[in-house]
């Protein structure tokens, strides 16, 4: 007898220790007999005298309203829908009829595998056999699929070969996380792309495709190109050392219902920028390019012509323009020397004084920004011209750099009521002949129209 066939509690016995699921879920018509003779004796409501098939009919009507065994396929499927897995593994076992619901391909549509080493994670993981239960009776209902994998190659190995089986799915949405290093990495190539390659050639439907930290390349992305370029929708692929450019245009060109994009900026260009940007495709809505260094001061990075940040713009005009940058400050020349799009700004290492001073001129359209490392300097004068020619920054995050207290507040007063987030680490603020960091809370929170207080910690 395999995993989820009746009963269930055979195939789920290790699922069974501290768990007294079962015996709530089989309430019997023989205690409501009890619960009617209390609600009878009670000296609250005197009970009119019935007849014995009156009160018969009326016990029984009540206990098949007790009996949850009877309720109907719609009702236990909403319940399921919100137990996890194992609960609703459990549940399973109560009965054939609750069974019957349990491979309901409803419920089968989403589904994580969750694959770790017992030995190096304490996260849990999908039971083996269940996978096998879900690739031989339910792959033809999966669409929304993610794997969840730890640090160990072992796992990522593991995701790769339940890819290859699913050649009977019709997949919407396919994400692939590493909860740590990205594992996927250190899978060989070939048997990565392999994997993959299945899902893309039998889904013919994916929408949806997260696969970022992986070794997927060029090839394997045409591939995708020929059997889903209708459908899809959501491309996120940072990281992929083995894309270049022409894969990512590949996609861009035929694509033409991509709204989501992300990507490294050593493969962004300015053909991709323009053929996101051509008659025929649809308004691009959100753009995430990572601009990463991992040789300080051995990377020289490209510069995107304004024309085609122009084209961009011109055709997908509320496109979300987010940059992420991991750089040190001598790589930063190629960037902000001409007005960029950009909406969305996160500094995740020391950036310059002279860098920000260019955001504030070059940068129109930004609605947030978040400097997480500055040098020693202050910061007043950079702040207060992107206040001035910001006029769409709603939202700002500042740790482990220096701003005068007057500064800040000038800033504040600038933008006014716009600021919905503003996050600024304490110890930021320093103080001046005008205002302690203590006194500035009070005149930040005049301007914004609300109580506001620096924060202990960061919340980005």
């Amino acid at each position: 007898m395999g995993v989820g066939d009746y009963p269930m509690a055979v195939s789920f016995h290790w699922l069974s220790s501290n768990c007294n699921l079962e015996a709530t879920f089989r309430m019997k018509r023989n205690n409501f007999s009890a619960v009617n003779k209390v609600v009878q004796s009670s000296p609250v409501v005197k009970q009119p005298k019935r007849g014995l098939c009156s009160s018969l009919r009326q016990t029984h009507a009540l206990s098949v309203l007790l009996d949850w065994g009877t309720l109907p396929h719609h009702v236990i499927l909403q319940i399921f829908q919100y137990l996890p897995l194992i609960d609703r593994a459990r549940a399973s076992s109560v009965c054939r009829r609750w069974n019957e619901v349990f491979h309901i391909p409803d419920l089968w549509r989403k589904f994580e595998f969750e694959l770790n080493q017992s030995a190096t994670s304490y996260f849990k993981s999908t039971h083996p056999d269940l996978i096998q239960q879900i690739i031989k009776k339910h792959a033809a209902h999966l669409q929304y699929v993610s794997f969840k994998v730890d640090s160990s190659t072992e796992s990522a190995e593991a995701a790769c070969d339940i890819l290859s089986q699913l050649v009977n799915c019709s997949i919407q949405t396919l994400g692939l996380i590493s909860t740590a290093k990205p594992s996927f990495m250190n899978v060989p190539k070939s048997h990565f792309v392999s994997a993959l390659t299945v899902v893309f050639v039998n889904s013919k439907s994916l929408s949806s495709i997260k696969i970022e930290d992986t070794p997927v390349d060029d090839p394997s992305l045409k591939i995708l190109v020929a059997n889903n370029s209708d459908t899809l929708r959501l491309l996120k692929m940072s990281s992929c050392p083995h894309v270049s450019s022409d894969g990512i245009l590949c996609v861009a060109d035929h694509c033409q219902g991509l709204r989501e994009l992300a990507l490294n900026y050593y493969i962004l260009s300015d053909e991709i920028l323009l053929a996101l940007s051509s008659e025929t495709h649809v308004n691009l809505e959100h753009l995430r390019i990572d601009v990463v260094s991992e040789n300080p001061g051995q990377i020289k990075f490209h510069s995107i012509k304004k024309r085609s940040w122009d084209a961009l713009i011109k055709h997908s005009p509320r496109v979300n323009v987010v940059m992420y940058f991991f750089l040190y400050e001598e790589e930063f020349e190629a960037f902000f020397k001409e007005e960029t799009p950009v909406t969305h700004l996160y500094f995740g290492r020391s950036v310059s004084r002279a860098i920000l001073g260019r955001i504030g001129l070059n940068c129109p359209r930004l609605i947030e920004l978040v400097v997480c490392a500055n040098g020693l300097l202050p910061l007043d004068s950079e702040l207060i011209r992107i206040a001035k020619h910001c006029k769409n920054l709603t939202s700002l995050g500042l740790s482990e750099c220096e701003v005068s207290c007057s500064a800040f507040v000038e800033f504040v007063r600038l933008c006014g009521r716009r600021l919905t987030q503003l996050s600024i680490m304490e110890e930021v603020l320093v103080p001046d002949d005008r205002y302690t960091p203590d006194e500035v809370h009070t005149e930040v929170s005049k301007h914004l129209g609300r109580v506001w207080f620096p924060d202990v910690m960061p919340i980005w």
